[in-house]
């Protein structure tokens, strides 16, 4: 996912929309998150972790609900601007997220890490401790561990790591090895570029190296400008919705929007070799808990072939595929109620 020229859009829109209209909108949006119930929890706050001030948001309407901490992808793009398409799930289960080192509130607390800081291996530490004080702050004995897209990189070994705090792994916008998603990623892309005749998209990503090992991250942006804005089942989709939620979250000031556009952007520059050498299967396909793939059927940016296949390869005491048809990147986000039916389903005993 990549919001390289969102991130502008976004600048020039807030400067241009009237005040006004966004607090409407806000109001609009508080009063519909808003949980009353006796037994609920919301909660917005910091955590010290990895000996670093970072933000948890904790909402629910009953504490005696199963808990689900989600990953964030992007690498850099907190998922709580998503809050607002995910009330329902808050109905039942327990949702925390969690702005890693670099992104969103966190950044904004801390300023941006030192360079050192940026490495998957370190973002790996900090959610093992997130989980750790999760559960021990909910009282709960193990907690649903959720991940999409570059968060795979973080969950999967989260949960090879400490099998014993998860009761299972919630896969989705699933990335499997980098540099053949992208080089297929491209290749589709070209095809649908080709046979809508958009010469100019075509030329592109024909400029494109074939071998995306050589990119940097601006030719890997275009390659994801062109395949999100070419995508069948509705381009650019999953950016517009963030854009509309980020703009309109009722807890984010104006500061907070800029600084999540500011994480988003420096965490993916800085940690662009890193996650164009992730290969999912390098530390093996054995889950110690059971694993749930929920993928759109159509993701364009997290290919879904892929996907299926790596899920055929996991060992796991259990384990359940759905594939959302209609669905590209951020299947979660897109079609929210498909995806909470097949978390109740799976996770019914969790």
């Amino acid at each position: 996912m990549t919001l390289m020229l969102i991130a502008p859009a976004a600048v020039a829109a807030l400067a241009a929309a009237p005040l006004a209209v966004r607090a409407v909108l806000k109001h609009r949006r508080a009063a519909e998150a808003r949980i009353t119930s006796p037994a609920g929890i919301v909660e917005g706050r910091y955590v010290t972790i990895g000996g670093v001030e970072q933000w948890l948001q904790i909402r629910g309407e009953d504490r005696a609900n199963p808990v689900l901490l989600v990953v964030h992808g992007g690498p850099g793009s907190p998922y709580s601007v998503f809050t607002a398409a995910l009330r329902e799930w808050e109905k039942h289960f327990t949702v925390v997220h969690w702005d890693r080192r670099g992104c969103g509130r966190t950044l904004r607390r801390n300023g941006a890490p030192a360079p050192e800081e940026l490495t998957f291996e370190r973002m790996v530490a900090d959610g093992i401790e997130v989980a750790e004080h999760v559960r021990a702050h909910l009282g709960k004995d193990k907690v649903i561990l959720m991940a999409g897209s570059m968060g795979t990189i973080v969950g999967l070994p989260m949960a090879r790591q400490r099998p014993d705090l998860f009761s299972a792994y919630v896969g989705t916008d699933f990335y499997v090895n980098m540099v053949d998603n992208e080089r297929q990623g491209r290749l589709d892309t070209l095809e649908r570029l080709r046979a809508a005749g958009n010469k100019r998209g075509v030329a592109t990503l024909e400029a494109l190296d074939a071998d995306p090992r050589t990119w940097d991250v601006k030719a890997w942006g275009r390659r994801m400008q062109w395949s999100m804005g070419t995508d069948p089942s509705n381009p650019n989709g999953g950016l517009k919705k963030l854009f509309s939620l980020l703009l309109t979250k009722p807890d984010y000031s104006l500061l907070d929007v800029v600084a999540w556009l500011k994480g988003f952007a420096a965490v993916r520059d800085a940690m662009f070799t890193q996650f164009m050498r992730f290969d999912a299967r390098a530390e093996g396909t054995r889950l110690e808990i059971p694993f749930h793939l929920f993928q759109g059927a159509q993701d364009v940016v997290t290919l879904t072939g892929p996907a299926v296949e790596y899920f055929a390869e996991v060992d796991a005491p259990a384990k359940s595929l759905v594939l959302i048809d209609g669905a590209s990147h951020f299947a979660a986000f897109t079609h929210p109620a498909e995806f909470l039916a097949a978390l109740r389903t799976t996770t019914a005993d969790a």
